[in-house]
């Protein structure tokens, strides 16, 4: 496995920090989110011993016992913060931030692993900042984590319970202040679902926003038994679940997909009938069409040159040209556990980038190497602490 590359020593301090923010660690930051998050923070009895079992596609990721007997939450927690829009270098690492409330209808996750997506870094960036929550953000969506305190209406899920999901709803839609990347966030019971049982934290992390994606974007398009379609960026975090949604639970009768040179065996070892190189092809030019056309990377006008008539082009960035449509996934438990079975069952097996996981503490790297654009399958922060 490849090492990350090594954080900066030091880096420079912002410019001014907001008012939520205080450079003491022993005065702890964010407040006023948290104004309400100490009284109730201690839960009784004792959370069992959890271990987390590597799957087949994490062989490098070795099997170990994660001690999570809790007497008391802490009232403070590390986390990754920003008070300000731009690249990298406006992320910090602070160990003074308070541990989250929650709701009734909340429940509240030690993080054991995190993944990253692009609207990760599009939303820092300040492109959705429209319908963004205020500042000072705790960044990410994805979590994959145990339970640890449960609200009053919450209704199937238990202390103790291995859970994974996306914890914004809707993501550019004042998505969550505090998010997951951090010792412990808060989130809404019916965001989650239980962990697939063969799955590591690690690998279970990369899965909620891109298979939840993968699987509504199919939804939408009216994807179906027989039909065919071509996936635009294949060994993508959504483009390689996209290939295995499709051919799994679907049951796509041809799978397309691009990739560059490097990665077109993966492609086919995913599930595609059809690798093509878009280094060398042009694949708008070739003769066969798709029912389907899912394009995950921004090539709009040329997608709908691919798709037959009477199909669709599923968008995610970029321009978009008739029969084309945009959308924006949904967060939804009910939705993952539906695939938990494929998961469970390994037809569905998840993709994360060979460079990773990257540690907590080397978060910017693993935005650094996102950012590149060159990442296979999903960036993954493990472990967090």
């Amino acid at each position: 496995m490849m090492k990350p590359l090594l954080l900066p020593s030091a880096i420079p301090p912002l410019k001014t920090l907001p008012p939520f923010f205080n450079p003491n660690p022993s005065v702890h930051i964010l407040s006023s989110i948290a104004s309400a998050t100490l009284r109730g923070n201690r839960i009784s009895g004792r959370i069992s011993t959890l271990r987390t079992s590597a799957s087949s596609q994490s062989a490098s990721s070795p099997t170990e016992t994660i001690d999570a007997v809790v007497a008391e939450i802490p009232s403070k927690m590390k986390a990754w913060v920003y008070g300000d829009y731009g690249d990298v270098n406006v992320l910090r690492l602070d160990e003074g931030v308070s541990v989250p409330g929650i709701e009734e209808d909340q429940v509240l996750v030690r993080v054991v692993a995190a993944g990253l997506n692009p609207v990760d870094f599009k939303r820092r960036q300040g492109k959705f900042r429209a319908t963004d929550s205020p500042l000072p953000t705790v960044p990410g969506y994805d979590v994959a984590g145990v339970v640890v305190k449960v609200g009053s209406k919450v209704k199937n899920l238990k202390e103790g319970d291995e859970v994974y999901g996306d914890i914004s709803e809707k993501p550019l839609d004042n998505p969550k202040q505090f998010g997951s990347l951090a010792e412990y966030t808060a989130v809404e019971e019916k965001l989650l679902a239980i962990k697939p049982s063969n799955l590591d934290f690690p690998l279970a992390a990369g899965l909620p926003l891109a298979i939840e994606t993968a699987n509504e974007g199919l939804e939408k398009a009216g994807f179906s038994s027989g039909k065919s379609i071509l996936v635009l960026g294949g060994a993508g975090g959504v483009g390689s679940l996209v290939i295995q949604v499709a051919k799994h639970v679907y049951g796509a009768s041809r799978i397309a997909a691009t990739s560059s040179t490097g990665k077109l065996e993966l492609l086919k070892s995913l599930g595609a009938d059809l690798a093509i190189d878009y280094t060398k092809d042009n694949f708008e030019e070739l003769p066969e069409k798709f029912d389907v056309v899912y394009d995950t990377v921004g090539q709009g006008d040329r997608a709908a040159k691919a798709v037959k008539k009477g199909g669709t082009v599923v968008v995610l960035t970029g321009a978009v040209s008739p029969p084309g449509f945009r959308f924006v996934v949904t967060s939804n438990g009910a939705s993952l556990a539906k695939l938990t079975p494929f998961l469970e069952n390994g037809k569905i097996k998840p993709l994360n980038d060979p460079k990773g996981p990257f540690p907590f503490s080397k978060l910017v790297d693993a935005f650094t190497h996102l950012e590149t654009g060159r990442a296979t399958g999903k960036v993954v922060i493990y472990p967090i602490s």
